[in-house]
């Protein structure tokens, strides 16, 4: 019985693997670039940073884009409390995982 499609030889079916597995490899590291990215965002913009988790479930990074649109961030609500505050204080900036 034989394994390999129809009209395929099996380098050409070799020469797939290797495409298929580059591509593989491509997809999982711009996977974690996109973690990374979203999780630096999260942290300067005064959130946790496994915020960055919830962009890998579709619809709900959706909810999440919306949510640091239109919400007031952590770190503007320390700076408005900050500038309400003594003018002569100087702001520390948060401390990044």
């Amino acid at each position: 019985m034989n394994s390999t499609p129809p009209g395929l030889t099996p380098a050409q079916m070799s020469q797939l693997g290797s495409v298929l597995a580059a591509e593989g490899v491509f997809f999982l590291a711009f996977i974690a670039l996109s973690i990374y990215v979203n999780w630096r965002i999260a942290v300067k913009a005064g959130y946790q940073g496994a915020y960055s988790l919830l962009m890998l479930v579709p619809l709900v990074n959706l909810v999440v884009y919306l949510i640091f649109a239109f919400t007031d961030w952590p770190i503007e609500k320390e700076l408005k409390a900050a500038r309400a505050g003594d003018a002569s204080r100087t702001w520390q900036p948060p401390a990044v995982n």
